[in-house]
């Protein structure tokens, strides 16, 4: 039992240690010194949680704050019912019977009259329990349900970034978990406003159990006169209750502060620093009080001073804006490389309204964005992805980004990012007011918004992303379609180096004595063009050093290679016991398209431009229902026709997936859903019409 002891933390000690003082606060009779020692550190506690909420950035980092103000509510009740044992006990022997703090607070800071006293703490009530209180609780109330009803909507969230790689699966958890405490914390704010406004009736009500047992025991028991016992225990019941309501106040205020903070990297200080470092919001206030100081009987001895105070307020604010756009219009004396040469493999630009999403001041919620996209989306291709260089570029419009790769722009946009983007990604049960876009990434429908209207916009069925995930969704979206072209000789060298560690033999016997690094590269940006992962580098190099004998062209290689993929590719249409969903081409089409390839002697564009516009077209129509369903499918035909067949499709569906039959494995099975060039489809959903006519 004394080995359990030890091992016990002390903190964990404190909690009960802390109930069972409580109790015995309201049981066991204090002297005066301790009760005096008891207000200090109530008034104490009131004023560290003040403070912490003061320096808190978001509500969700004091989350202890319900506790905390449950147990604070309780230590000032007990020490309500400590001090009414004392006043009643010993009041009649005079003001400092119930302690100095108790005497400080009825004499001193309302100059020792009881009727002063009264009303001072009238007052005080009524900040407390009609103002602050009352403010605060319906704060809380809003802010629960709208908390539990865009709870749904940021689980969407979080799981379609995990989708998109925007986030690891730590970090999907880590959010999941924040999520899941917001909502418990706001509910239990919720709750917890309650106390305080409980507390503040129950100081109500303790100050006339005071005043009147006051009055009834001085007159009655110890023969006092009613002057004198109204003297006595009123100024004795009003100290009473002044230093419970100061604390109480206190902790209101606190509660205020929390649940009306909105989310920032800033405390309160510097966010409302920042927002009042303006000149423009301190020049009219110069004027107006210059201009209320002319008006008679107004002290202008006062007010003239306080003018002239704000007018200095905005001239000290107008000179840090005037040196930096002096410094902004500087011209530069020298001309750097970085300036005229561009070596990124993959860049993205911003305008200087962007600028605090990049900086490590503020978090770089934006930097922390692309290390998750590069992470993820170098796991799934298979091959680590070269560094996104972010740089300001002031030829762009503030609030606008460009993404690069080889230094050719495959994409540009707007992002706010003092505003959230509500997605209409689904069906909305309302239209919020908003600036209509249309999101980058994906093509929907979409509104900037406030970020106060974001709960609003979940719960109506938006999905709402932040600035910095809009631009990562956006660059995920254009580094997965574009990645052939960041997988270079240096990356494709590395891969090798890997695969040197486990299979030495099989890496030195490809580069450079069987073909060189350049067509090995070309084989594996080919492969990651279409989306084959290149993940089992063994399987390709081997594959690779199979069939080198037989070709040196890249083109040709990755079509030798890709049957010994087939699992690799087949297993991203489908699971490994479901059949894969597969439109087909009617072997006469088949044969009309072999025709044109033969006849093109090896043309990327073998097909007439007719015909192929008629076979995208039939292909496209017989693909739209699958698309809509939401399933994964692959176009299957005979290997002479695959990849010109693919470089038709890739303009008109999103990143078709194009096999050949000899791709699929001997254990995996086929539903054709769909069957172009014929007259129906061979599948479960019936006969499909072809919109080909082969004779056309």
């Amino acid at each position: 039992m004394a080995a359990l002891a030890l091992r016990l933390d002390p903190r964990a000690a404190l909690l009960p240690v802390a109930i069972l003082m409580l109790v015995m606060l309201m049981v066991v009779p204090l002297p005066a010194v301790l009760l005096d020692l008891f207000f200090i550190l109530n008034i104490g506690i009131s004023l560290i949680v003040l403070m912490v909420a003061i320096n808190t950035r978001k509500p969700l980092d004091f989350s202890a704050f319900p506790t905390v103000l449950l147990f604070a509510t309780l230590l000032r009740l007990a020490l309500n019912v400590a001090s009414t044992r004392v006043v009643l006990v010993h009041g009649h022997e005079g003001t400092s019977a119930a302690g100095h703090v108790i005497e400080a607070f009825g004499a001193f800071l309302v100059g020792g009259d009881y009727v002063v006293g009264i009303f001072v703490f009238a007052v005080l009530m009524i900040i407390n329990l009609v103002v602050i209180t009352k403010g605060a609780g319906r704060v809380s109330e809003v802010a629960a349900r709208f908390t539990l009803d865009a709870l749904p909507g940021k689980q969407m969230a979080i799981d379609a970034d995990l989708g998109a790689g925007l986030m690891t699966a730590d970090e999907a958890r880590a959010r999941r978990l924040e999520v899941t405490t917001e909502a418990d914390f706001h509910g239990s704010m919720d709750g917890a406003s309650k106390f305080v406004k409980g507390d503040a009736v129950a100081g109500i009500l303790i100050l006339a159990i005071n005043i009147i047992g006051g009055l009834i025991l001085g007159t009655v028991q110890h023969g006092l006169g009613i002057g004198e016992a109204a003297r006595v225990y009123l100024l004795l019941a009003i100290g009473d209750g002044l230093v419970a309501q100061v604390p109480a106040l206190l902790l209101s205020i606190a509660a205020a502060m929390v649940v009306t903070r909105v989310g920032s990297e800033m405390d309160l200080a510097g966010q409302v620093t920042s927002q009042f470092s303006s000149a423009a919001n301190w020049l009219p206030v110069a004027v107006m009080l210059a201009l209320l100081a002319l008006l008679p009987g107004m002290p202008s001895l006062i007010i003239l001073p306080a003018a002239a105070g704000a007018g200095f307020i905005a001239w000290k604010l107008r000179k840090p804006a005037a040196k930096a756009t002096e410094t902004a219009a500087a011209p530069p004396t020298t001309i750097e490389w970085a300036e005229v040469s561009d070596t990124a493999a993959a860049s993205l630009d911003i305008g200087f309204g962007l600028v605090p999403m990049v900086d490590e001041g503020r978090g770089a919620p934006l930097m922390a964005r692309i290390t998750g996209i590069r992470r993820q989306l170098s796991k799934s291709l298979g091959f680590v992805l070269p560094t996104v260089r972010v740089r300001d570029d002031l030829a762009l419009a503030p609030f606008a980004y460009r993404i690069a790769i080889g230094g050719v722009t495959v994409g540009e946009d707007l992002a706010f990012p003092d505003d959230v983007l509500a997605i209409e990604a689904g069906p909305v049960s309302a239209t919020i007011d908003g600036r209509p876009v249309t999101d980058p990434a994906f093509g929907l429908p979409a509104r900037w918004i406030a970020p106060e209207e974001a709960d609003l916009a979940t719960a109506a069925g938006y999905t709402v992303v932040d600035a910095a995930s809009v631009i990562g969704t956006h660059l995920n979206h254009l580094l997965a379609l574009h990645a052939h072209r960041l997988i270079g000789q240096d990356e494709v060298q590395a891969l090798l180096d890997t695969l040197a560690e486990s299979a030495p033999a099989l890496a030195g016997a490809l580069v450079p004595k069987l073909l060189p690094l350049a067509t090995v590269t070309g084989v594996f940006a080919r492969l990651i063009e279409e989306g084959v992962p290149v993940r089992d580098t063994r399987t390709i190099v081997s594959a690779l050093v199979a069939n080198a004998a037989r070709s040196l062209d890249a083109g040709e290689l990755t079509e030798m290679i890709r049957p010994a993929l087939g699992g690799a590719i087949v297993q991203t249409l489908s699971g490994l016991r479901e059949p894969v969903a597969a439109i087909a081409l009617d072997p006469a089409l088949e044969g009309l398209l072999a025709s044109a390839v033969r006849a093109a002697g090896g043309s990327a564009w073998p097909f007439d431009p007719d015909l192929g516009a008629r076979v995208g077209e039939a292909v496209s129509a017989a693909a739209a229902p699958i698309i809509a369903d939401g399933r994964r499918f692959a176009i299957v035909t005979i290997p002479m026709v695959r990849r010109p067949l693919w470089a038709l499709l890739r303009v008109r569906l999103p990143q078709p997936v194009v096999l050949a039959f000899s791709e699929i494995p001997d254990d995996r099975t086929i539903d054709v859903v769909a069957l172009v060039g014929g007259p129906h489809a061979n599948s479960a959903t019936g006969p499909v019409a072809s919109p080909l006519a082969l004779g056309a």
